[in-house]
């Protein structure tokens, strides 16, 4: 991309029949508290943000990447997950492949010279991908929504559902609009045997500096077999939010959930209307009815104060203090959605004993 990135054109304007759009603008249910400090605040938030950064954001070592083979995606038992980095997160359901706000670049940026860089590559390419059913997107922000990526997955993509006006980007950039399928929180969809339900988040959107809020975000409910259906499964795809009372409506209308993939990263107290902290984390998947965690939204790129493995020790640390089922695959390992595993503590291998301490750390909070 170049540096008209700041400048992207917006997206059409907002679906005004949409509950959510007040002012030509999308919303939020809850309205976001006016803080002090205004532009100037901002101002200095991005320069302690770029100039002045604590120790360890960034990973010392190397993250532990399994590499994933066509041929093993093929074979691999349905109902399985494989997380590739951020939020990105395969699925094999119903015998097709979905993905979820895919991020191959290496820069979560409008330009891939400057900007958050990767900590890890992608377990597999784009080109070694098999068919792709279904790309799920949640919102548009650049650690979300990756324009090489999808121009990349289009012709091997049979669908890509948005929240509304996302996809206007998509069919701007020339993925065919046959192929989008735009919803507002509550509308669903069901491709290949699987449901997709657009649901609530408390979040923001924007690409550049004139498009703030032109689009919608959502979470996602992603349901194979019937709602009665015992062996049927719910999976929760929350793509990035503030915590909110939505999560247990959602909970109620659609859990319980198998496994809820979970925000769980660049988290600040200066910006808690928009990310959660991860005991908000942890409640929000009580409110849903999750049965086990998946924590996404970390390890891959550096968007926050925090050091890069805090999300990894708070969550675990939290969930086993209150008997909560978590699982922290490596990037690329399977995870059998009907069998999961408990994962492995990958990350206090990667920096050692100062991993090692900020773990004890968080075990003693």
């Amino acid at each position: 991309m170049t540096a008209c990135a700041l400048i992207e054109p917006s997206p059409t304007a907002p679906h005004h029949a949409s509950p959510q759009v007040q002012g030509g603008k999308y919303r939020n249910f809850t309205p976001q508290e006016q803080s002090t400090g205004g532009l100037i605040k901002s101002l200095r938030l991005a320069w302690k943000f770029a100039f002045d950064k604590p120790a360890h954001t960034v990973p010392e070592g190397d993250i532990p990447v399994l590499p994933i083979t066509r041929a093993q995606l093929l074979a691999a038992p349905d109902a399985t997950v494989f997380r590739m980095g951020h939020s990105t997160v395969l699925l094999k359901l119903n015998g097709a492949f979905w993905l979820t706000d895919p991020v191959f670049a290496d820069r979560a940026s409008p330009f891939q010279w400057l900007g958050p860089k990767r900590f890890h590559q992608p377990p597999i390419s784009i080109e070694d991908l098999p068919p792709i059913k279904g790309v799920i997107l949640s919102h548009d922000h650049y650690d979300h929504l990756d324009e090489d990526a999808i121009l990349r997955l289009a012709a091997k993509t049979e669908f890509f559902l948005t929240p509304l006006g996302a996809g206007d980007r998509l069919i701007a950039w020339g993925v065919p609009a046959r192929k989008v399928q735009q919803l507002d929180w509550w509308q669903s969809a069901t491709r290949g045997g699987v449901e997709f339900v657009a649901t609530p988040a408390q979040h923001f959107s924007g690409r550049g500096l004139r498009d703030g809020n032109q689009t919608l975000w959502a979470s996602w409910v992603i349901r194979s077999g019937a709602k009665d259906d015992i062996d049927g499964l719910r999976i929760f795809f929350s793509g990035d939010s503030g915590y909110f009372d939505g999560f247990k409506a959602i909970g109620e209308k659609y859990g319980p959930f198998d496994i809820t993939l979970m925000e769980t990263g660049a988290y600040d107290k200066q910006w808690p209307y928009v990310h959660m902290q991860p005991e908000e984390t942890l409640q929000a998947h009580i409110d849903l009815r999750g049965k086990w965690l998946l924590p996404i939204h970390n390890g891959t790129f550096d968007l926050a104060m925090h050091t890069w493995h805090e999300p990894f020790d708070r969550i675990t640390a939290l969930a086993k203090a209150q008997g909560i089922a978590i699982t922290t695959p490596r990037m690329g390992e399977p995870l059998e959605v009907r069998q999961p595993h408990v994962g492995s503590a990958w990350w206090l291998t990667v920096d050692g004993q100062q991993a090692l301490a900020g773990a004890q750390a968080a075990a003693q909070r």
